[in-house]
């Protein structure tokens, strides 16, 4: 810590009022300002000398002083604006990055008519307003933007988050934070669904409320890449895809159907583990069991909606159908086979199963169809 400003300390300003003197002036000033051992007139004093020094030619002595009084939530508003609009960045990025004495109002201001490099300063700062935010996301560029989304202290509006994934939202560098930040609104985290990696696709689901539909879709497409990609270690992604969901309440009975309807059997068996607590082992015996008991008291231990049985029953008994015929038909013509099969097996099915995912299973139908017709 620096020491107390001394008579000595005085004397030699007098005697050399140099650059590096008034410098050290400052630091000693300042830290004696902060540690509270001042009077109420000694502080005044204080205070007139900081207006004095952020008008000091020499940058050094500008500079201590922002080093020194940006933690301070005891110096007034207008030197630590002074300090935070400095024509210098050495003097000026302290005070934008720290300093809680600049309100929401002089942060907008400055990030409105200030560089790029003060405006991203802004963005790192502990905690940032929705405000403040709102102005960082229509007026910095991408490195500001990227600071921001990173900043779990940083308060975004729905409207800004918005912002950013229409302006950045096509950006890596922009898309890794904003896709790891706590908590993003339902549209914000669909519309990156579209634009992002695979991977942050997979975070996507497990972490954020995304539409079932949205969410059905991207397990599907992970679980089908998956599927091509890996001849023995898919189970293990699997795994950790259904825990992850389990964990997060996003392992819904609506999604596991849709899955199994379109033949994912490998999801559903750790779906069905998962959500009744058994091993997976347990779990394929228990569902491929030739009797109807074993599906019956794994589906009742994982807590699932009875109304829905019948229809896990139908698509199940289509996979194992297709898979005994040892069909020559690609995977496109067995899934339309399945989806056929569970949406006209039995109108009770359909009308338990509900409209929004029958009509889901119909735009895949529907879908597949094309892609049929045009091969």
């Amino acid at each position: 810590m620096a020491e107390k400003l001394t008579a000595l300390d005085v004397q030699r300003l007098l005697t050399d009022p140099s650059g590096a003197n008034r410098a050290d002036a400052a630091g000693k000033i300042a830290t004696e300002f902060e540690s509270g051992s001042m009077t109420p007139a000694e502080r005044k004093l204080a205070e007139d000398i900081f207006r004095i020094m952020v008008q000091d030619a020499e940058e050094r002595v500008r500079a201590t002083l922002s080093d020194k009084l940006k933690d301070s939530s005891n110096i007034t508003s207008d030197v630590a604006r002074s300090l935070a609009m400095d024509l210098s960045d050495s003097v000026a990025l302290p005070m934008l990055q720290f300093s809680t004495a600049l309100t929401d109002n002089d942060l907008v201001e400055i990030v409105r008519q200030q560089n790029m490099t003060r405006t991203k300063a802004v963005a790192e700062r502990p905690e940032v307003s929705e405000s403040v935010s709102d102005a960082i996301v229509d007026h910095g560029d991408e490195d500001a933007v990227v600071a921001l989304v990173s900043n779990s202290g940083a308060e975004i509006s729905e409207t800004s988050l918005n912002k950013v994934v229409e302006k950045h939202g096509d950006s890596p560098r922009v898309q890794e934070p904003l896709v790891h930040r706590p908590h993003l609104p339902v549209q914000v985290a669909e519309k990156l669904v579209a634009r992002v990696a695979d991977h942050l696709k997979d975070y996507l689901v497990r972490h954020h409320e995304l539409p079932e539909e949205t969410a059905t879709d991207v397990i599907l497409q992970s679980r089908e890449k998956a599927t091509l990609r890996l001849s023995g270690g898919g189970a293990k992604e699997v795994e950790a895809l259904v825990t992850q969901m389990r964990d997060n309440g996003r392992l819904t009975p609506s999604i596991i159907l849709r899955a199994l309807c379109v033949g994912d059997v490998m999801f559903f068996e750790y779906a069905m583990a998962a959500l009744s607590g058994v091993p997976v082992s347990n779990a394929q015996l228990l569902i491929h069991d030739e009797g109807e008991l074993g599906l019956k008291s794994l589906y009742q231990k994982a807590g699932m909606p009875p109304a829905l049985l019948p229809a896990y029953r139908a698509a199940l008994d289509m996979v194992h159908s297709t898979e005994l015929e040892r069909t020559d038909d690609d995977p496109d013509q067995r899934m339309r086979r399945l989806l056929e099969h569970v949406l006209t097996e039995n109108e009770d099915i359909v009308e338990e199963f509900g409209a929004d995912n029958v009509d889901y299973l119909l735009v895949k139908f529907g879908r597949l169809a094309q892609a049929s017709a045009a091969a």
